[in-house]
């Protein structure tokens, strides 16, 4: 029989490096005071001094804006690429792939700066004009302002910086002139290692190997919003805009929020093959990793009957590689084998306010942390999937009524129908932040139960729990979190009851193999002569 991996002895012993870092990085720019109908009047009106707010002035000031962007092209000597769309859905290819020549070209000869723009038509919401009142003013004239979305231009700056190295800012050439920012966080993090004389292996997008680890993830650790707005600042003052200096000194200027926020961890073994071993022993384990209850344990964010998300876990399969992908809300999470030998986790924030976090730059750092802890709840789940055997000790004492703190209390026994629903149930928070209440827990337990389950039944319950040394409360609280002891339990009654004992009794009869159906067989046949020798056989 081959040796079942465990993922927990690999992770142990055959680990050189374990990385977590900013990867993509996708921000929106927006000028804050441009979002309403009657700021557009005053910026019209007020600030650029015209009589009537009229919507030909936007054709004139974006005119304006697509000229910059020519004479700044044939100045710096920087190609302008204008795709074509074959429909009105996708573009025919990928900007990157018409770019990246140019990229690597500059990146060879040690140059910085725009190397092309690219001019496209995309889907953007942009201010629309309409007359108010049209017909009951007499000849008197009044704009009103909405959002709508409209196909429009859109430049895109590629370049190369110093500090990110590759990157791009796209603006609309249509107002109010809204913005996106992608750089990529691995990149930053190996100019400032190499800056720092820090030796490393690449490992594609993102790291292989290092002679100081702890370094390394100090310099991932530095990345913050300040170093995203500085990149925005320093490029804003060399490309055209649409909004100028007289604009910025007004209050009239582009802020940055997130969009899209990618943060992985990067764990690479000793050997490929490990790391393939590891790969599908934890896809085979967890492929239910996507359900509601297993999500709310990995966001840390309670998931109820109202809420609007897939819970999903997707196995794709491209060539030899497999990819595991659960989605949550607006944001998911991907593992997969990275160039074969490293595992790869990447929690995609594609929306700050799915784990609690506002959008503005300013709260980089908090979601960052936080999603640092979805990659980390993540694997400890797993991990604990995979080593959840716990001493006799443990077990002899949970199985009697206990005595703790001068307090008697009953016995978890296993196989006991409450029992097992309560492990189950804790089952489902294993090692979120959040905790869990009296009242989030109940409502698991009574659907598995499938029958009435109270609020005292469920204090009792807890305190069986906490006496037993299974939970804790947070103190000045409501909210308990299970503690080592109580994770183990949970999964292993859960595990023991679905995966072993389940099947085997019902391993006499299809769809159980064929090999251990006639080896039941004849051990049924074995025990029956014995009974039958020692006449103890019932008469017939």
């Amino acid at each position: 029989m081959a040796d079942v991996v465990n993922i927990n002895n690999l992770l142990d012993r055959h680990v050189v490096l374990d990385l977590g870092c900013v990867d993509r990085i996708y921000l929106n720019a927006y000028v804050p005071n441009l979002q309403v109908g009657g700021q557009v009047v005053t910026f019209l009106t007020a600030h650029l001094g015209n009589d009537i707010p009229s919507p030909a002035l936007f054709k004139r000031l974006g005119d304006r804006f697509r000229e910059q962007v020519k004479t700044f092209s044939e100045a710096n000597g920087i190609p302008i690429l204008r795709l074509r769309r074959p429909d009105r859905t996708r573009w025919d290819d990928r900007k990157i792939d018409h770019v990246q020549p140019l990229l690597d070209q500059a990146e060879r000869e040690g140059r910085t700066g725009v190397v092309a723009i690219v001019a496209a038509q995309e889907i953007q919401k942009v201010f629309m004009g309409y007359q108010r009142g049209k017909g009951e003013h007499g000849k008197a004239v009044c704009f009103g302002f909405d959002k709508a979305d409209r196909a429009v231009t859109v430049y895109y700056f590629y370049l190369l910086d110093r500090e990110f190295g590759p990157g791009f800012i796209k603006l609309c050439t249509y107002f109010p002139y809204p913005g996106k920012v992608w750089l990529n966080g691995h990149e930053w993090v190996k100019r400032q290692a190499s800056r720092a004389g820090l030796a490393f292996t690449p490992l594609a997008n993102g790291f292989a190997a290092t002679d100081d680890p702890a370094a390394l993830q100090a310099i991932c650790d530095r990345l913050g919003d300040a170093d995203l707005q500085s990149f925005f600042d320093r490029w804003m003052q060399i490309i055209p805009t649409p909004l100028g200096p007289f604009d910025r000194q007004a209050g009239y200027w582009w802020e940055l929020s997130m969009r899209q926020i990618e943060v992985s961890r990067t764990v690479v073994f000793d050997d490929p093959r490990r790391a393939r071993s590891f790969f599908e022993s934890l896809v085979s384990d967890n492929v239910g990793i996507g359900r509601p209850h297993e999500v709310s344990a990995v966001f840390a964010r309670q998931v109820r009957t109202t809420t609007k998300s897939l819970f999903r876990t997707r196995i794709f399969t491209a060539g030899t590689d497999v990819k595991l992908d659960l989605t949550y809300k607006h944001s998911r999470v991907k593992q997969y084998l990275k160039e074969g030998r490293a595992l790869r986790i990447e929690t995609v924030i594609n929306k700050p306010w799915d784990i609690g976090v506002l959008a503005r730059i300013s709260h980089l750092g908090e979601l960052v942390g936080k999603a640092r802890q979805v990659n980390d709840r993540l694997l400890m789940i797993e991990r604990a999937g995979q080593g959840c055997a716990i001493g006799s000790a443990l077990f002899e004492r949970i199985q009697q009524p206990y005595v703790r703190e001068g307090q008697r209390t009953g016995a978890l026994r296993f196989g006991d129908l409450r029992a097992m629903a309560l492990a189950g149930a804790l089952g489902v928070f294993v090692h979120a932040v959040a905790g869990f209440t009296n009242k989030s827990l109940r409502s698991l337990v009574a659907g598995l139960l499938g029958v009435d389950y109270t609020a005292s039944q469920m204090t009792y319950d807890l305190r069986r729990l906490r006496l037993h040394g299974l939970i804790e409360r947070i103190p000045r609280t409501n909210t308990y979190v299970l503690t080592p002891d109580g994770i183990r339990v949970a999964v292993f009654y859960s595990k023991v009851h679905a995966r072993i004992l389940t099947p085997l009794l019902a391993a006499d009869h299809p769809p159980a193999p064929i090999e251990v159906r006639r080896a039941l067989h004849t051990l049924d046949r074995i025990v029956g002569d014995y009974v039958t020798h020692a006449r103890l056989r019932t008469a017939a």
